[in-house]
């Protein structure tokens, strides 16, 4: 029986997975995969600000419904790649969920050309401005709107 290898969409979502086992924040756990040429760059999951306690610690935050504790995959993956001082314009983005509509500006803003995300989370938004910006969106569940 022949191995089917991963495609590197797969392989790459499969990292974020991982990476995501790291998210404090229990309402969701986001992990964030920042690559270039095949290379990742940089990586992020959902946690509190540096030095500050974690949701798992101290419970949420809640503000209209959303846990404000957290900083998100995609923002993180983003400030490290900016602490390590790594260029990532032109890079691609693999995020287990779709980025919110504040993330999704920052991803535009970096550079980030593609976003890969494993399921739709909540704002449709990013459909049409990443279509009026060029920026690839791929959802590899299948379950969100068209692209």
């Amino acid at each position: 029986m022949e191995r089917r290898r991963a495609s590197w969409d797969e392989y790459f979502m499969n990292i974020a997975r991982a990476v995501a086992s790291r998210s404090t924040c229990d309402r969701r756990h986001v992990g964030a995969v920042i690559v270039r040429d095949r290379t990742i760059l940089s990586t992020g999951y959902n946690g509190s600000i540096r030095g500050l306690p974690h949701c798992d610690e101290v419970g949420h935050m809640m503000v209209e419904g959303h846990c404000v504790r957290t900083i998100h995959a995609e923002a993180n993956a983003i400030i490290q790649a900016a602490r390590n001082g790594t260029r990532i314009e032109g890079a691609w983005i693999y995020v287990t969920a779709s980025p919110c509509w504040n993330c999704f500006k920052m991803i535009a803003n970096a550079g980030i050309q593609r976003i890969v995300f494993g399921e739709f989370y909540r704002d449709e938004r990013i459909f049409d401005v990443s279509r009026a910006l060029g920026i690839e969106l791929v959802d590899l569940s299948g379950q969100g709107p068209a692209v």
